[in-house]
Parts: C-alpha cells; structure tokens; sequence
C-alpha cells in the first residue's frame, strides 16, 4: 500500500519529498526491512532490533564469488574450485541464512518494493568503493519472465539495479537480457537440474545484439547467489554478444565451503 502511494504523487523537490516521506510514515508507517515488523523508530528502513540481524561477508571469503569460506589459507570455496564459471568475479552483501531468507521473499512475493531503498544503500554504503574501483560500464539486472513481473508487478533485480546505478552514478540497462523462457523455479532444483533449467532461458534483446560488445565491464544485479547457476547462464549470453568482462552483484549469497 506505502509503495502504490508513493507512485501517485510525484514530488519532485527535496524538501517536498521528505515531507512526503514524513507524511506517509505517520499513515502508512514503514515495514522493517528485515523482520517485516513496522519500524520502531518510525522512519528508518530496519527496526533496532535488527540493524545487526543480517550477516555481512567478511574474509575469509571466496576470490571468485565471494562465498565466506572457513580458512584464509583457501582461496576458493568448494563451488569455484570444481566448476569453470566464466564470469570474472563476483561480490555479494549478506550471507543467505534464514534472516535473509524471509526478508527476500517478502521483498519478491509478497509485494516488499519499498525494501529496496534499504538494500541498495547498504550495497552502496559496503560494497560501493568496490564497485567503483571495477569501473563497470553498466549494470544490468538479471530479468525475470515476463509472466512472472506480470504477476509480481515489477522485476525486484531490476528495482534494485536503477537504485545502485542512482546512488553510484552508472548507467543502468534494465532491458538488455531477457528471460526467453519460463523456467521453473531455481530453489526446487538441485545444481546440476539448475543448470539443465536455465539453458536457453536468456538473451540480449534485439535492441543491444550490436552495441553490448562495446562495453568492457558489465556488472549483474540479483537478489540471490547459491549455486551460480543463473549469473552463469546470463554471463555466457553476454560473452557469446561480444560482452568482455562480466561481474556480479547480489545482495545474499550461501555458504561455502
């Protein structure tokens, strides 16, 4: 309800907007982000209890995908020592335990669209220097079939790709890869089925087939990375159009090993 408010009125002015803002938390008082409790202080994106909730990666971690590890003496996690992902490098915010868990599925099903400012100023407040010193070209947020943001109202990779690219100054794509196929849903395949799930799932779209070869670095955007599968499937697509170097960037990734 907060969300369908905010898109009504268009307040442009800074001012405007943080009286706005002030109005519908008296109204409509904002969800925490994390637990999905209405925030205690009013206002913020998270209530005080769980500022400290979510778990963000540290090292040790994984020097291809970032996946925290249990020894600085490895420098791969199991994942990225037995598969050959083309991907150059990844890097994720939080580690996907069941914190986490239940604050994405809010955010993707359960119509969560304003827990996107929250995720994409911690993304830019931890892991912006790192974005910055890739020097990426654009960003592009890892689509979702068109039946499925049909059904959700909005692509959640999407949402948060254009808040990153605002608060960071990059150029944001929101509509070069396409999901080709309806596929089934990720969490209820094992690895291997995920990958099978995923072949021929995406595309660049007709309008990007000539242009994407001229961008050296490329990041995707997503919610979540467990086995790899779906950055890998979207990497591949993009280096078979020309594509250089393509990197990742998610909110939650699992465990390594």
């Amino acid at each position: 309800m907060r969300d369908n408010i905010q898109n009504v009125f268009l307040i442009r002015s800074e001012d405007s907007t943080v009286w706005h803002d002030k109005v519908l938390d008296i109204v409509f008082p904002r969800r925490c982000a994390v637990c999905g409790d209405i925030c205690i202080p009013n206002g913020q994106f998270v209530c005080g209890t769980c500022k400290s909730r979510p778990v963000r990666i540290s090292e040790p971690r994984c020097k291809k995908c970032s996946k925290p590890i249990a020894s600085e003496a490895l420098e791969f996690c199991y994942d990225c020592t037995r598969k050959d992902f083309h991907y150059k490098r990844g890097m994720s915010l939080w580690l996907y335990d069941e914190v986490m868990r239940q604050s994405i599925v809010r955010y993707k099903y359960k119509g969560g669209k304003e827990y996107t400012r929250y995720y994409a100023h911690e993304v830019a407040k931890y892991l912006g220097n790192e974005i910055k010193e890739m020097k990426p070209d654009v960003l592009l947020p890892v689509p979702v079939h068109r039946t499925r943001k049909k059904q959700r109202g909005y692509n959640q990779a999407e949402l948060l790709a254009k808040e990153i690219g605002r608060l960071l100054n990059i150029t944001v794509l929101p509509d070069a890869l396409v999901r080709t196929i309806k596929t089934l849903p990720q969490k209820e395949l094992s690895s291997i089925e995920r990958m099978k799930n995923l072949e021929r799932a995406f595309a660049v779209s007709k309008n990007y087939e000539e242009t994407i070869s001229k961008f050296h670095k490329l990041i995707l955007i997503d919610d979540i990375y467990t086995t790899g599968s779906t950055i890998e499937a979207c990497t591949k697509v993009l280096q078979k159009a020309g594509a250089e170097e393509v990197y990742f960037v998610t909110l939650c990734i699992g465990e390594g090993y």
